[in-house]
């Protein structure tokens, strides 16, 4: 008989592997294939942003990702002569995280890997090569067949994603094009361990003669990377003597280097024509490639995973229709969109050659660098285009505002709870939908219809006080967590905004926000806009019991079959 799963994942790099643990902290039973026999083994991505954090953060592994990090990591640019152009170092952490973090991701990977041990439903093995796809219907019950090369029996799947890299087999199956250009520029990159500069931070040095990147990783890890001018030949690249010339650029003892690697890269500006194709979704590289400067790649299928695991264990679950991931390309398709473009223009802005371009460049940032607000646009990362979802699993509830804070990340400040002290936000929320109000009775405002329906999702229910109130058993109800705002963050934020009750997703945007009146009619169109079933769905244990269980001991082990 075919094997049979709901969710098949085609790769297991960063994008795949969270998507596991989303996957399987919601009891979906899934399968991981991975056409390598073992996890990649170096460096690529070197940048973790905050949203990245706070997904690890929702999975239960942020804990073991942190030693491999290098937290609010400085980045500076310099002109030719060691100017400096533009510092980068956000301060705020108004997502839990710092903003700019250095990692050395097989070690990050390795950890994400090790996380699917909890989950007695989700399998990886390496070692499979997926060849074909075939969605039909079998008796009436709608599939997808998946074979592979060298023997492996097929595996029938309710879903198919597609994480499987720039060159994706998944993609070409779906018969979707990648759209873009690919840049004629290359670039030598070079890991070295035991740093031979030995500082924490990074810099980017936008000479003429040759633009280079020195980044600090992690434990005692560098990465160099050096523009490639068109006269020089691959096969002069590859000589390690070459190489050692480009580090003597920017350390005394080249010679000393001990190497764990080095490529020549070129950059890729590339989007799918499509993320999803009937029971086929794509996720990762496999769905958009961009430039490496703003260190955005890995972050990205980080952000793809975080907005498809939620809601493909919805559909999964029978807790919303298959429409719901028609919302992951609308929702997701402008953010990547934006971030290649930003990527794009920087590698433009840091690339040029000719010094004429050069030093005008190099006028215009020092003239925009004594302007207060250009400056701190630059230092706190403003321009770095964030999540905000027009359409989509969103309810805007009328004309949309650049006020409203529907479709956007809710804030995750340090809150007090009865029980515990200075805990983030998002572990009092969980990882499943969270209905959020501000000093008032939950229960009462939603009615108690539209709080049965969100109970029967898993929702946990919240209710932000002053911390001077925290005690206060006025609004007492079983099913309801009063927390005390700490910092003031929260009740900074409902300053600014009118709404007071908040209906936010498994991955923290708010999908739809209102008054305290209006909380019924928000709540219902809110299901309907989000495909949501009534009641329980089908039976399978809610997010809510399949989180308390994984955060308190692993709840089994996963097959490795290679």
């Amino acid at each position: 008989m075919t094997e049979r799963v709901d969710v098949v994942i085609v790769g297991a790099g960063p994008s795949g592997l969270t998507l596991a643990n989303i996957l399987g902290l919601q009891g979906v039973r899934t399968l991981v294939v991975e056409e390598r026999d073992t996890l990649i083994d170096y460096p690529r991505g070197v940048g973790l942003d905050d949203e990245a954090l706070r997904t690890f953060q929702s999975i239960g592994l942020v804990d073991r990702i942190l030693p491999h990090t290098v937290p609010n990591q400085i980045l500076r640019f310099f002109d030719a002569k060691r100017r400096l152009l533009a510092e980068m170092a956000p301060p705020d952490a108004r997502f839990g995280w710092p903003k700019r973090n250095g990692f050395v991701q097989p070690m990050v990977d390795a950890e994400l890997y090790a996380g699917l041990d909890r989950f007695d439903h989700v399998e990886v093995r390496f070692g499979h090569r997926m060849q074909n796809c075939v969605e039909a219907s079998d008796a009436g019950e709608d599939g997808v067949t998946v074979e592979f090369a060298d023997g492996h029996p097929p595996v029938r799947a309710s879903y198919v994603v597609g994480c499987d890299g720039g060159r994706s087999t998944t993609r070409r199956l779906m018969g979707v094009s990648f759209d873009g250009t690919t840049s004629s520029t290359r670039w030598l990159v070079v890991d070295v361990a035991n740093d031979p500069l030995g500082h924490p931070n990074s810099e980017v040095g936008a000479d003429p003669a040759r633009p280079y990147v020195s980044i600090s990783i992690a434990h005692g890890i560098r990465r160099f990377e050096f523009m490639i001018h068109p006269h020089e030949t691959d096969a002069e690249v590859d000589d390690p003597a070459f190489v050692r010339r480009m580090l003597g650029r920017r350390i005394p003892y080249p010679e000393r280097v001990d190497m764990i690697r080095y490529r020549v890269y070129t950059h890729h500006s590339r989007i799918a024509g499509s993320f999803r194709k009937g029971r086929l979704l794509l996720a990762g590289d496999a769905a958009h490639l961009m430039p490496v400067w703003q260190g955005q790649g890995y972050n990205s299928g980080i952000r793809d995973a975080a907005n498809l695991g939620w809601k493909l264990a919805a559909v999964v679950n029978g807790h919303a229709h298959d429409a719901l991931l028609d919302t992951y390309d609308l929702e997701r398709r402008e953010h990547a969109r934006a971030m290649i473009d930003l990527s794009t223009m920087v590698g433009r802005v840091i690339s040029p050659t000719n010094r004429r371009v050069a030093a005008l460049r190099d006028r215009l940032i020092h003239a925009a660098s004594v302007v207060p607000t250009l400056k701190r646009y630059v230092l706190e990362m403003r321009f770095k285009p964030m999540p905000r979802y027009l359409q989509g699993a969103v309810y805007h509830g009328g004309p949309r505002s650049k006020s409203s804070p529907t479709g956007t990340l809710f804030i995750q400040p340090r809150v007090d709870t009865r029980d515990a002290e200075n805990v983030l936000l998002d572990d009092v929320l969980g990882p499943g939908f969270a209905v959020l109000c501000w000093s008032n009775n939950l229960r009462a405002v939603l009615g108690e219809d539209a709080f049965s329906h969100w109970k029967s999702l898993g929702a946990t229910f919240v209710e932000a006080r002053p911390i001077t109130q925290l005690h206060w058993p006025g609004h007492d109800d079983p099913d309801v967590v009063v927390v005390g705002d700490r910092t003031g963050a929260l009740k900074g934020w409902f300053d600014v905004h009118t709404d007071s009750v908040l209906f936010l997703r498994p991955d923290r945007c708010i999908a739809a926000a209102c008054i305290a009146q209006r909380a019924p009619e928000t709540s219902a169109a809110l299901s309907e806009v989000m495909c949501l079933t009534q009641g329980g769905g089908n039976g399978a244990a809610s997010p809510v019991l399949h989180v308390a269980q994984s955060a308190a001991e692993p709840s089994g082990t996963a097959t490795r079959s290679t």
